[in-house]
C-alpha cells in the first residue's frame, strides 16, 4: 500500500484512448477544392482525441462521484484511475483538475486527488446562495408572464420525476441540471445560468431527497402557469431548503 486509495471504481463506459497512429490523414474529411492556403497551419488531431476523452472520463468521473463510488475523504490517484478507465493518466489528471475548480475534489500533493466532504453548514451555505441567485431571477420570470413559455420544460421536469423513480443519482443529477438550466434561461442571461449551473455540481445529493425534489419542480410549473407569485415563492423556498426570510 503506497499511502494513496487504491480503490478500482468499475469502468464506466471510457473507451480504449486512440493511439497518434490511428489518426491517419485519410481519417480527417478532405477539404473542398480551393479551401487549402499555403499559410494554414495543418489541423491538429490528436489534441482532439484527447479532449474528447477527456470529456468522457469527466462524465465518468463525475457519475462515480455522485453514486458513491469515489468515496468522500479517500483519495485517488491520476494512475490509477487510468489504468481502470483504460487510458492513460494525463486526461484523469485534466478531468481531476476540472472537478478540483468545480470544488468536488482537492489537490494532494504527490498523492492525487481527496474526494471533498461536505458538511452540514457547507451544503446550508450552497442552498442560501443558490436560492439568493435562483428565486428572485424565478419571480421576475412569473412577473413577466412567462407561463406561456413553459411547455417545453413540461418535458424536463417528467424527466426528473423518472430518474427520481429509478433512484440513479447521475441520472437525476443531469435531469435536475437541464431542467434548472433551461428554466433560467428564459432570464436570457447566460451568465447567470453559467453561474447556477456550476453552483448546482457542488450539490450532493441522496437517494430519498429525489422524489421530493422532482415532485417541486412539477408544482413550481404549475405556479409559474398559473402567474401565482406567492405559490411560486413557497415552492422555492422549500425547494432550496431555505426558510422564507433567507430571500426577501
Amino acid at each position: 500500500m503506497t499511502g494513496v486509495e487504491q480503490a478500482r471504481p468499475r469502468a464506466l463506459g471510457v473507451p480504449e484512448q486512440r493511439s497518434a497512429a490511428a489518426w491517419t490523414p485519410s481519417a480527417v474529411p478532405e477539404r473542398s477544392r480551393g479551401d487549402h492556403t499555403h499559410s494554414e497551419p495543418p489541423a491538429p488531431r490528436v489534441p482532439v482525441v484527447r479532449s474528447s476523452v477527456r470529456g468522457q472520463v469527466l462524465d465518468a468521473l463525475r457519475a462515480a462521484l455522485l453514486s458513491g463510488e469515489l468515496a468522500p475523504g479517500e483519495v485517488y490517484s491520476a494512475p490509477v484511475l487510468g489504468e481502470r478507465f483504460g487510458v492513460s493518466a494525463t486526461p484523469v489528471r485534466e478531468a481531476m483538475q476540472q472537478l478540483a475548480r468545480e470544488g468536488a475534489v482537492e489537490v494532494v500533493p504527490n498523492r492525487g486527488f481527496r474526494v471533498t466532504e461536505r458538511t452540514a453548514r457547507e451544503l446550508s451555505e450552497l442552498a442560501e446562495v443558490r436560492a439568493l441567485i435562483e428565486v428572485p431571477i424565478v419571480l421576475r420570470l412569473v412577473r413577466s408572464g412567462v407561463g406561456r413559455r413553459l411547455g417545453s420544460l413540461r418535458t424536463g421536469a417528467e424527466a426528473t420525476v423518472l430518474a427520481a423513480a429509478s433512484g440513479d443519482l447521475a441520472r437525476y443529477a443531469e435531469a435536475d441540471r437541464a431542467f434548472h438550466r433551461a428554466l433560467l434561461s428564459l432570464a436570457g442571461n447566460e451568465q447567470l445560468v453559467c453561474v447556477a449551473d456550476d453552483l448546482r455540481r457542488r450539490v450532493v445529493w441522496s437517494a430519498g431527497d429525489l422524489a421530493v425534489d422532482a415532485a417541486q419542480h412539477v408544482a413550481l410549473l404549475d405556479a409559474l402557469e398559473a402567474q401565482d407569485v406567492v405559490a411560486v415563492r413557497e415552492v422555492l423556498h422549500a425547494h432550496f431548503d431555505v426558510p422564507p426570510s433567507a430571500v426577501s
